[in-house]
């Protein structure tokens, strides 16, 4: 008997976490005033931006974002890969950078998450005193 209950209680869990996320992903699909979802603007960002990705700067996004769980990361890497490609595109950028990379990841993930970018940075031997006002001004 206590066995279905636990295995009731920790399915609803789940699932409540299972269906959060996925609403999540559904408020980012719906469109904006613009026709485009955020997903839509993400895509047309990565889309336009990949002639300038070079093997060092992949392999850069790849070790930054590998402390997030395996199972968020290809989503973490595409909302980040979009940001950058945003900042490259307003810039005109000739190629993707690692400041380029280190300051569309600081724009495109939450506050909370910056800590671990800081150790990664630290980990990689990468300065973040240039980077500094980007961490001041992000409003996630």
């Amino acid at each position: 008997m206590w066995l279905i209950v636990a295995w009731s209680f920790i399915m609803v869990i789940l699932m409540g976490i299972g269906g959060f996320f996925m609403f999540r992903k559904f408020l980012k699909s719906l469109p904006k005033k613009d026709g485009k979802s955020d997903l839509d603007w993400q895509d047309y960002y990565i889309n336009k931006t990949l002639h300038l990705w070079n093997d060092e700067a992949k392999q850069l996004l790849n070790e930054l974002v590998s402390p997030v769980p395996e199972l968020f990361r290809q989503q973490a890497k595409e909302s980040i890969a979009g940001k950058i490609g945003e900042l490259a595109l307003k810039e005109r950028a000739k190629t993707i950078n690692q400041e380029l990379i280190i300051r569309g990841y600081i724009i495109a993930t939450p506050k909370r998450d910056h800590k671990f970018l800081r150790k990664k940075l630290a980990e990689m031997n990468i300065d973040v005193t240039p980077y500094e006002k980007y961490f001041a001004e992000s409003k996630k």
